[in-house]
């Protein structure tokens, strides 16, 4: 998926014509997280570093875009699916939305720094810090209500309509300062890029507990992690 993306991303940036981009999922989900498939053929440290650098590729081609990006999302937005909607411009939500990054109870691996601060942008660090120590997920109410959607529509016509119309007004809108406000933000996250986290991404994704939360999510039964 995210090399997918990315690919579709740079097309979008080819096109002149485009003004707006929306990204969107199916009903039940925007993206609920990571393959467990992927995750499971991981055989060492250095495959969970590989792994978070290909999610960067496709986030930073997103973020690069000079036209806006709307996160259109329903249903679960969990782990790289609250980073990819949060590297996203604007978000909007349904009602059945639930938000948050529960890998601290599922798989027991770590993101990113920068996509802790991405997560930070959206919510600020208190929330962001939150949603990874409880691995609890917010309603949509409450994610609307922290800033992470600009937005609640009822049911998934509406957000495709809602999306659809907000993505037009933007586009009408003076595409310089569009482009110049979105280097603005570019420019003031850029301290995030001078955080060393290989450290830590190798030892969550090297553990025994990495290992043991792939094997409880598989066998769907609570994992046992051990510190180590």
């Amino acid at each position: 998926m995210w090399s997918r993306l990315e690919t579709l991303v740079a097309e979008a940036a080819r096109d002149t014509s485009a003004r707006a981009l929306v990204l969107c999922g199916s009903q039940a989900a925007f993206v609920s997280g990571a393959d467990i498939g992927d995750l499971r053929a991981m055989q060492s440290a250095a495959d969970g570093v590989a792994y978070e650098a290909a999610v960067e590729r496709a986030l930073v081609a997103i973020e690069q875009l000079d036209i806006v990006t709307i996160a259109a999302v329903s249903g679960a937005c969990t782990g790289g699916g609250a980073i990819l909607a949060a590297a996203c411009d604007i978000r909007i939500g349904t009602a059945d939305s639930r938000v948050g990054v529960p890998i601290a109870r599922t798989v027991g691996n770590i993101t990113t720094a920068r996509n802790v601060a991405r997560l930070a942008g959206a919510v600020g660090r208190s929330r962001a810090l939150a949603w990874v120590l409880t691995a609890e997920l917010s309603d949509a109410a409450a994610a609307e209500r922290c800033g992470f959607f600009l937005e609640v529509v009822p049911d998934f016509d509406a957000l495709i309509a809602r999306a659809t119309a907000l993505a037009a007004s933007i586009a009408a809108n003076a595409p310089l300062t569009l482009a110049a406000a979105k280097e603005l933000v570019r420019r003031l996250s850029r301290v995030a890029e001078g955080v060393e986290d290989r450290d830590l991404l190798e030892r969550c994704y090297g553990s025994d507990d990495f290992r043991e939360g792939i094997a409880a999510f598989i066998e769907k039964r609570a994992p046992r992690f051990l510190g180590r």
